[in-house]
């Protein structure tokens, strides 16, 4: 969910050499089909398809065509990033500026509850959710966005609590460095392997990027 050229690539890339069937799922059609024939030209299988995060029709719409053209979701990722929200300091935060940061981080509610009950009735999935570190350690230049990504990080370690009892592994994804910012350890191919680390190994829920902030 949110596939862009950066970090939705190469988690696509991550996986799909792994022998995963890639779904690509953004607003922006003709970026995901520039996506998907990258992925096909490396031997990926990838199917691009359209959804707006802020339209839950838009969502139900477009996991119905993932079931229809490809079947049940194994692995759901959710990155997606909106730049053009506001981003307020901590003195700043007014409800104006914090809600459509609320209603862009919890539109992945409404895509988990796509999945999760095929993967209860399977008995196997994962469900990786990423934000910011700002979920976990606070940033005063943006605490609008911490604080809907700090919500986000709850509901989704009660979620993971309740879902390991049915053979569902969820996570919680904090990354605490400015993706493609040229240091060291920072561009998407150094951090897209820890997505396919944290669906093999299934059991941390609540895992950085650096680890070693953990």
């Amino acid at each position: 969910m949110g596939a862009g050229p950066g970090m939705g690539l190469e988690i696509a890339r991550v996986f799909g050499r792994n022998g995963f069937t890639v779904a690509l799922v953004a607003r922006d059609r003709a970026k995901l089909d520039s996506l998907t024939d990258v992925l096909k030209g490396e031997g990926i299988a990838a199917t691009a398809f359209t959804a707006d995060l802020l339209d839950a029709e838009s969502i139900t719409a477009a996991f119905a065509q993932i079931r229809e053209t490809l079947g049940t979701v194994d692995v759901l990722e959710f990155s997606a990033a909106d730049t053009s929200l506001p981003v307020a300091g901590v003195l700043e935060v007014t409800p104006a500026n914090l809600q459509p940061q609320l209603d862009f981080y919890f539109s992945a509610i409404h895509v988990v509850k796509q999945v999760v009950d095929d993967m209860i009735a399977a008995r196997t999935g994962t469900i990786i959710i990423t934000a910011g570190g700002g979920s976990v350690d606070p940033s005063p230049a943006m605490a609008n966005i911490n604080i809907a990504s700090a919500g986000l990080r709850n509901w989704v370690l009660n979620l993971h609590n309740v879902l390991s009892e049915h053979g569902v592994y969820a996570a919680h994804l904090a990354i605490s460095v400015w993706i493609g910012s040229g240091q060291p350890g920072t561009s998407a191919a150094d951090i897209a392997p820890t997505y396919f680390d944290l669906y093999e190994a299934r059991s941390d829920a609540d895992p950085r990027y650096p680890a070693a902030l953990t």
